[in-house]
């Protein structure tokens, strides 16, 4: 058989002509020619000021049967105004107030009296004053949620820039997973101290982790309807706890009055507590509809007092407890075994059975935090990287629940110390964080929203270098660093004042801030 040369006017194609003229023939939804190549790619890439928009006609029915029932289908995408509807201002109060009247308060609390040798008279000071004064950052910033449509972190975008973000985006996901891994150790020994012979404190923290793993999974509308209700038999239980043990609580160790080291270093510790929402406030305020100055002191107020009342209220028993373990000898006991739980038991023990039920109800007290640091953690791991705001939440939530529950049984072995790490620790990056975007709103941005343009927020070369941010910010740790008192380090500044470096990093943060970004501004020319 002979093989036969092409008819005149036929063109012949080698195997990349085919494969060119394949690419040429794709085409997109809308009739434009697409590569294969490029439309792959479009599936993982948000356009330059893309907004939140819904397209229900789009959706699988299955897929918006589950938006219709409250899923959340955003995930960090800026909400137009339109789609900011939620008139409902007063469930910010209950998303902070419930996430944390927990149990996770109480061992907090506890520190001031065993671990820093503070009276509760003293105690109850530094604790009132502290959460009065780190408690206005985070309800200040709440504000910007409801005005621009953004999430926290995505708002600090526009002072770190796109590209820098990240360092204080990482920080923040490992402060929210170390408040639910704190909060799900507190669970579990509250669980476990039921039956301490044939129940793990371990398996209390999967019983918690899995619970919270369900609420925070469904998103915005889920995680403020659970925490509008659930502060109620959170509250209870405290009553009834604080009703059967309360006699005990008068035995009071005797402590020397307090001095300004020890009040400096368990401030520090109230702070680290409060004022790092201020890396996720914004996140449960984007859909709020804003009207005006008036809304902007509601929400103010309301999450003011929702980070607040709980705060004090949990601390102080938290310190009368820790005061009167070591003079209690059941409450002492308990407390080597399974920690705080414990205590709660023998708290409730005169209440026989019913007592029980209201250690599971404390036990359970904890997911509210769990859930909304779950939540948050979801949403700044869709930020590291451009593709991964085009994968769902249900994703980064499976990868945080892998991270956090092992790592919350690790610091179960070595509890106290673990939990004076942490909430010192983690209030010195969110001194700096929240001086930054606090001091570029009022200063450098008037108090205007508007100039949070929804068009620019993912586009890096239009955004602050973030240079002045983060430059401000490593200039505070020069004082920072010195200013620190921690088991496993005190600077030399430190051993004369106590633990000054969240104050450091607030207030240095915030004056040097100042000089650096308005030269970032006169070099670029615009803000």
């Amino acid at each position: 058989m002979s093989l036969q040369s092409p008819a005149p006017g036929t063109l012949k194609r080698d195997s990349s002509d085919v494969e060119k003229l394949d690419l040429d023939n794709s085409q997109t939804a809308d009739g434009e020619r697409q590569s294969p190549k490029s439309w792959w790619a479009s599936l993982f890439v948000v356009e330059d000021g893309e907004v939140y928009e819904t397209h229900p006609e789009k959706n699988a029915r299955w897929y918006q049967r589950l938006l219709d029932a409250g899923v959340e289908e955003n995930g960090i995408k800026p909400v137009p105004v339109e789609h900011r509807t939620v008139t409902q201002y007063n469930n910010l109060f209950t998303v902070f107030f419930t996430c944390l009247l927990g149990i996770i308060a109480i061992p907090t609390g506890m520190l001031a009296t065993l671990g820093f040798g503070m009276s509760l008279r003293d105690a109850s000071l530094v604790i009132l004053f502290f959460a009065m004064l780190t408690a206005i950052p985070p309800a200040f910033m709440c504000i910007g949620g409801m005005e621009t449509g953004l999430r926290q972190l995505v708002q600090a975008r526009y002072s770190f820039g796109r590209y820098l973000v990240t360092i204080p985006l990482l920080l923040n996901a490992a402060t929210l997973t170390g408040f639910a891994l704190v909060s799900s150790v507190v669970g579990g020994q509250t669980i476990a101290s039921l039956n301490p012979d044939n129940v793990s404190i371990n398996i209390g923290i999967i019983i918690t982790c899995l619970v919270s793993f369900g609420i925070s999974l469904l998103g915005f509308k889920a995680v403020h309807l659970f925490e509008r209700w659930t502060w109620i038999p959170s509250l209870l239980a405290f009553i009834i706890a604080v009703a059967c043990g309360g006699k005990q609580l008068r035995l009071q160790s005797e402590a020397e009055p307090a001095t300004a080291r020890q009040v400096l270093s368990y401030g520090s510790l109230v702070a680290g507590y409060l004022i790092t929402f201020g890396g996720t406030v914004s996140d449960y305020s984007i859909y709020h509809k804003p009207e005006g100055t008036s809304r902007r002191c509601k929400v103010f107020f309301y999450v003011y007092m929702g980070l607040f009342l709980p705060t004090v209220l949990l601390l102080v028993l938290g310190a009368a407890i820790g005061g009167a373990v070591p003079n209690v000898e059941s409450w002492n006991q308990a407390y080597a075994i399974t920690g705080v739980g414990g205590v709660m038991y023998e708290m409730l023990t005169p209440a026989g059975g019913f007592g029980k039920f209201v250690v599971v109800m404390l036990a359970f007290s904890v997911i509210g935090n769990i859930a909304i640091s779950m939540y948050s953690v979801s949403l700044n791991l869709q930020m590291l990287l451009p593709p991964f705001a085009k994968i769902h939440r249900f994703f980064f939530i499976f990868i945080t629940m892998a991270i956090m529950i092992p790592f919350a049984i690790r610091a179960a072995e070595e509890w106290e110390e673990s939990l004076i790490n942490f909430l010192a620790i983690i209030g010195y990056w969110a001194g700096c964080f929240d001086a930054v975007l606090i001091t570029e709103l009022l200063v450098f941005r008037k108090m205007d929203y508007t100039t949070f343009e929804h068009a620019i927020w993912n586009v890096g070369k239009k955004l602050p270098p973030g240079f002045a941010a983060l430059g401000a910010s490593l200039v505070s740790m020069a004082l920072v660093v010195p200013g620190m008192a921690e088991p496993w380090y005190t600077g030399p500044i430190a051993q004369t004042t106590g633990d000054i470096g969240f104050e450091m990093a607030f207030v240095v943060t915030a004056i040097v801030y100042l000089p650096f970004r308005w030269l970032e501004i006169k070099c670029r020319g615009h803000l």
